[in-house]
């Protein structure tokens, strides 16, 4: 998403050199995403997800988080120092960890994307971001609060950082200064929902890094999303930077 965004992406993360690794090899490869700092572990099986939508786009997942895949993989010094903002995930927590002390000895935006993971796993990465960005349930997990609001705000008490949580075809909720802020998301018809938690995350993540503050950031991702809804076709319906621009300027 960053990449078809416009920004430079580098990816550090780990594949097995299985067919699945390389199929996802060749399309980040493909779509402009610098591979340099990618672990390819011999024998591994590469982790993949299946996913069943239903006709509205809304869709399930079964996930196989991988086998044999080194949690020592590297996180290439070079590339944090070049960087404007790093995005890290659960998936693979010892190297969201490093990534994100790498990020703050820089002083350099820390986005996590807090999605559904298990709970010792977010309560040891949120507070080692600066931007925290949860998922609908993966707020409900780290807190065990059904209302949204209520939920940042006791993760407020708790880290300082800046928070937000997605919340599908309703946008997203913001807490900042101790003050609740919802972002509507604009109306589209969707084709398929998968990715679009991912396209948000890379959306703010690359605002971020351009300068925009939280809120600009926050608009800019919902845009980039919602048109990943309407566009559907997987990797290929990556929405392109001027229509994002465009939706942003015109409002919803």
């Amino acid at each position: 998403a960053i990449a078809a965004l416009g920004g430079h992406a580098s990816w550090c993360g780990r594949l097995g050199d299985d067919p699945s690794g390389q199929t996802v090899k060749a399309m980040l490869e493909r779509l402009g995403v610098d591979l340099s700092g990618a672990t390819i572990a011999r024998g591994a099986q590469t982790a993949v997800a299946g996913i069943h939508m239903d006709p509205t786009g809304e869709r399930m997942l079964a996930v196989f988080p991988g086998a044999g895949l080194p949690e020592d993989a590297p996180i290439p010094q070079h590339l944090v120092d070049r960087a404007d903002a790093v995005l890290g995930d659960p998936r693979w927590a010892d190297g969201s960890a490093r990534l994100f002390g790498a990020a703050a000895s820089r002083g350099i935006p820390r986005v996590f994307d807090a999605d559904t993971a298990p709970l010792d796993i977010l309560r040891r990465l949120v507070p080692l971001a600066d931007h925290v960005v949860f998922s609908e349930r993966g707020l409900r997990d780290f807190t065990g609060i059904g209302d949204a609001q209520e939920a940042l705000r006791h993760v407020a008490s708790q880290v300082e950082a800046t928070l937000g949580v997605t919340l599908g075809e309703r946008g997203s909720l913001w807490w900042l200064d101790g003050t609740p802020h919802p972002l509507p998301a604009p109306v589209v018809d969707a084709v398929d929902t998968t990715g679009c938690g991912d396209v948000f995350h890379g959306g703010y993540a690359l605002a971020l890094a351009e300068g925009a503050d939280v809120l600009e950031a926050a608009r800019f991702a919902t845009a980039a999303a919602a048109l990943k809804a309407a566009n559907g076709e997987g990797w290929d319906g990556m929405p392109k930077r001027a229509a994002v621009d465009t939706l942003v300027a015109r409002g919803w």
